[in-house]
Parts: structure tokens; sequence; C-alpha cells
């Protein structure tokens, strides 16, 4: 699960984009690159479009953000999480559920020592909470990275001075070689290679689900509620490239009414397993825990 918060305020298109092109720093517009294949030259912004020496121009969208996936990056016609997945998360985190693990996130993002002005870059970015609680409280330049429109879209609404990309983070970041000086992971996609070639010298923040996560959850509906340790994998995948500099685990646990928990369903896609349609039905409220490991590495 990687929560995101709803945030009521709406603002129109052109003051989006006017508040974007006033507020994203430059070194954030000077460092993305483009998605062509075989091409990957950095981008100009212009008043709405992104633009490679080369020519390719990709359009700066109504909602603020812009979309470099290209026809090849695609699995499905609507790539990524859906509307209603995201909205499932900001409800869980409205209600409370998941905000100490973002909190926390947060906090280690911002005690890693970046100058003024550097790049932050998350992958799996969603609606925008962790990047932008980072950037509302360091003087960082952000770029968030996700597959789906609905998250860009509701990440630009949010957080207009942060840069939103719609991309395939699994194919490659379109971030320059050594640009950026933390990478961030919530609960999101992984890719230690890229994040090796963007960072240089920087550290990468990873949070994977701790072993019990959910457990009481996966035990009702799925039959499961074994211990799942996801830290020993992940390291195996950093190295040689990160060494690790930290672990902490962030747990809450809490009773959960049954909107809440057919939220976490939601938001986790185990609702709508047809397998646990019964015991999905017979949901009421209960405690659950949510438990996340967090992960600091720093480059080799």
């Amino acid at each position: 699960m990687r929560p995101a918060f709803w945030h009521s305020t709406y603002l129109p298109a052109r003051a989006i984009a006017a508040l974007n092109r006033a507020t994203i720093p430059d070194v954030a517009e000077s460092l993305l690159t483009c998605t062509v294949r075989g091409c990957g030259l950095r981008l100009d912004q212009g008043a709405q479009t992104w633009t490679c020496g080369a020519g390719h121009t990709y359009d700066v969208s109504r909602r603020g953000y812009v979309n470099l996936l290209q026809p090849q990056d695609r699995r499905s016609s609507s790539p990524g999480d859906s509307k209603e997945s995201l909205e499932a998360r900001a409800r869980l985190l409205a209600s409370g559920a998941g905000r100490s693990i973002l909190d926390a996130f947060v906090d280690q993002a911002a005690a890693v020592s970046v100058l003024p002005g550097s790049l932050v870059v998350e992958m799996g970015a969603g609606a925008g909470d962790a990047l932008g609680g980072l950037h509302g409280r360091s003087a960082i330049a952000g770029v968030g990275i996700d597959l789906s429109t609905a998250a860009a879209s509701m990440a630009a609404r949010r957080y207009p001075g942060v840069t939103w990309v719609v991309a395939n983070a699994d194919r490659g970041l379109p971030i320059a070689t050594g640009g950026a000086s933390l990478v961030l992971s919530l609960h999101a996609r992984r890719n230690p290679t890229e994040c090796a070639r963007v960072l240089g010298a920087g550290h990468l923040l990873v949070a994977v689900p701790a072993a019990d996560d959910l457990i009481e959850l996966r035990a009702a509906v799925m039959g499961d509620g074994l211990l799942r340790d996801r830290v020993d994998a992940v390291v195996a995948e950093h190295v040689p490239l990160f060494s690790l500099e930290r672990r902490t685990t962030v747990r809450e646990r809490r009773l959960l009414a049954r909107d809440v928990l057919l939220d976490l369903l939601r938001a986790t896609y185990r609702g709508v397993r047809a397998s646990g349609a019964d015991q999905v039905r017979a949901l009421d409220a209960f405690e659950v825990t949510l438990s996340s490991d967090l992960l600091l590495f720093k480059r080799c």
C-alpha cells in the first residue's frame, strides 16, 4: 500500500500551468531527458511544451504534468494505478491509516544531506504525498515519476511546485546521468541500475512492506497469515551498486472499520480477487497491523 492524501483545493488549468512554470526550479527543468528510443537528449521547458535538441516535443497537460510515456512502454491502454485505487489510498491516509509510515519516510528523506536546489526523484510517486511533503519542508527540486496519468494529474494539482512526469520507471528514468542527489521509492517500483546511473554519489531511500504488514487482513481474506520479510531480497537487488546504511521499521496497529478495510483491499488490489469474494463480504471491524521497512542506501 502506498498511502495518498486527498487534497480538496482545485485550481483552474491555466493557473496550475502558470504556477508550475513559476515555481519549478531550473535544475529540474534542465535534467529531464527525452524518452524517444535512441534519443535521451535533455529537455527544455517552454510555455506549454518540453522539447529536446532533436525536436521531439511533449505537451504539458491541462492538469500540469508532462507525459513522456512512449507506446512501447505501455502494457495496457490505461497503465498504472486507477483513479479508484488512488482515491482509496487517499481515504486511508485521511483516516490516519499509514500516516506514521509516510511521516517517517519523509523525515528520513529530509534528514539526507543535500544541497539547496538539489534534485530529488521519486519513482512510483502516486498522488505525490512523499515528494510533495518533502518539497514543502526542504529547498529541493523535485521530479515525481509515475506510470498512471490519474496519479500524475492528482499530484500536479496538489503540489504544483514539483515536476510531475508520466513515464515507465521500469524501462528507464528520464533523468540525466548523475543529475539526482536522492531517489525515493515508497512501496513502489525499484530499478537499481537506473537509480545508480542518475544518482552519481547520492542516496536511495526505499520503503517496502514489513514482514507483518496487513497480516491480519491477509489471513482473513486470503488465508495467508505468514510473515514475509522482503529486506534481504531488496538489499541483494542493489548489491554491488549500493550499500545499506540504515534499516528502520515503522509499525502501527489500528482498529479499522469495514469501509477502511475495503479501502485497504482496493489500494492493494486484493479486494478484486474472485477467490476471496466471500471473505470480503464477511469482513467486519478488526485490528490490523500496518508496517514498513525503510532502507537507506548509499551509492557505492
